[in-house]
C-alpha cells in the first residue's frame, strides 16, 4: 500500500498502541505528509475508520484535489465547533494530540469545548513515520540537493573580494529561485573569516577578504522537500591553518561516510567523526551533532549526536556535517546528504568536497 493510504494504515497501528480513538494532527509538515494537502490551514483527524481533513473556505477546493483519501470538511468560524461534531460522528472519546505543537491556549479551548472527550498528549507518532523515506520522497530530496549543487557551482564563479556576505547569500537565493526552487529551505549562511567560527552565523554586511575561508550553508525546497549542503571555500589562497583544519574535517566526514550503516545508533555514527577530530586535538571545537534527518523539515529525526539512541534504518535521509570552529579565527564545515541502506550510505550531494580556492 503506497502513498497516503499506506501512511494512514501505519498511523492507525500507533493509535491502537496508545489506546486512543483518534489523533488530531496540526503540525504543517505532518499534515502535508499524511494528506498531501499543501495549504497553510488545516486540521487532520484520523481514527480506525475515518480520515478527515478540516479546513476553511479558502482551501476546500485545493484540499479536495490534493487529499483524495480524506473526507474534506469545511469548518466554521470556530474550528472547535466543527471538531466537536466530527468527533461525535466518529464516536471518539479519547483524542490524541501533538503535545509539542498544541499551544496552552488551544489546549484550554479543547478542554472546555470538547466535553466528554479525553485529551491524550502524544509526541512523535507521525514524525516516526516520516523518518524513513519512500522512493518518491528521496527523489524530491535529490532534486532539491541537485539545485543546491548547481547554486554552489554558480556562486564559486561569482564570489569575489569586496562582496558582502549578504550579497553572496542573495545571489545564491536568486539563482535557486530562478531555477524553480519553491523557496529556501532555511536562511542561507555565508560566514567569512572569523564569522565562520559561529556554526549558525547570519549573513552580514561584512565584506569578503582575500586569504580567508568562507562557510556556505544552503538548501532549496523542491515539491515540499529540502536540500541541505555546506561547503567551505577559500577566497584566494587558503591560509595554512585553514588548510590543516579543512583536512581534519574532510577526513572526519569521509570516515563517517564510510562507516555509517543501517542498524547503527545515532551516537555511534557521531562517534566516528568525533574520534578523528579528537585525535587531531580539536575535540572541544566540534560542539554540535554530526547530522540530522532532512525531509519536509530541514531538521527532523533521526539525530546523529552524542545523545541519540535512534537506530538508523534503510531509507532514512540524514546530513553528515562535521565541523571545527576556532573562535575569532575561522570555521570549517563540510555537509552532504545521504540515504542510509544495508550496505552503508548513498550520497545525494554532488558538489566537490576538496578545498576550493575561489
Amino acid at each position: 500500500m503506497a502513498g497516503t493510504q499506506g501512511r494512514i494504515a501505519r498511523l492507525r497501528e500507533s493509535l491502537k498502541a496508545h489506546d486512543i480513538d483518534a489523533l488530531l494532527v496540526i503540525r504543517p509538515e505532518n499534515r502535508r505528509y499524511m494528506t498531501g494537502f499543501t495549504g497553510s490551514s488545516g486540521f487532520v483527524l484520523i481514527s480506525e475508520d475515518h480520515a478527515v481533513l478540516l479546513t476553511d473556505f479558502r482551501y476546500v477546493e485545493q484540499a479536495t484535489s490534493q487529499a483524495p483519501d480524506f473526507r474534506i470538511v469545511k469548518h466554521g468560524v470556530k474550528m472547535v465547533d466543527t471538531l466537536r461534531e466530527v468527533l461525535a460522528e466518529m464516536g471518539a472519546r479519547a483524542l490524541g494530540f501533538e503535545k509539542d505543537v498544541v499551544t496552552y491556549k488551544q489546549h484550554e479551548t479543547f478542554a472546555s469545548e470538547l466535553e466528554g472527550v479525553k485529551l491524550v498528549p502524544l509526541e512523535g507518532l507521525v514524525e516516526k513515520l516520516r523518518m524513513v523515506k519512500d522512493e518518491a520522497e528521496i527523489e524530491k530530496i535529490q532534486r532539491a540537493e541537485a539545485l543546491g549543487d548547481a547554486a554552489f557551482s554558480h556562486i564559486i564563479k561569482v564570489m569575489r573580494p569586496g562582496m558582502t556576505e549578504i550579497e553572496v547569500a542573495l545571489e545564491m537565493e536568486w539563482f535557486m529561485r530562478r531555477n524553480c526552487a519553491e523557496r529556501l529551505g532555511f536562511d542561507i549562511i555565508v560566514a567569512s573569516g572569523p564569522n565562520g567560527a559561529m556554526p549558525h552565523a547570519v549573513a552580514t554586511d561584512r565584506r569578503l577578504v582575500p586569504g580567508e575561508l568562507v562557510v556556505l550553508d544552503f538548501g532549496a525546497v523542491v515539491d515540499g522537500y529540502r536540500g541541505d549542503t555546506t561547503r567551505t571555500v577559500a577566497l584566494g589562497r587558503a591560509p595554512d591553518d585553514g588548510r590543516r583544519i579543512y583536512d581534519i574535517v574532510l577526513r572526519a566526514q569521509q570516515a563517517a561516510l564510510d562507516g555509517i550503516t543501517a542498524g547503527m545508533k545515532g551516537d555511534e555514527a557521531h562517534a566516528i567523526a568525533q574520534r578523528i577530530i579528537d585525535e587531531a586535538g580539536y575535540g572541544e571545537h566540534f560542539g554540535h551533532g554530526l547530522g540530522h534527518g532532512v525531509g519536509l523539515a530541514v531538521h527532523e529525526e533521526p539525530r546523529l549526536a552524542p545523545s541519540s539512541s535512534a537506530e538508523l534504518a534503510p531509507g532514512m535521509v540524514v546530513s553528515v556535517e562535521p565541523g571545527i570552529y576556532l573562535p575569532g579565527k575561522l570555521g570549517v564545515r563540510i555537509e552532504d546528504l545521504v540515504v542510509v541502506d544495508e550496505k552503508g550510505v548513498r550520497n545525494l550531494t554532488r558538489s566537490p568536497r576538496q578545498l576550493i580556492e575561489v
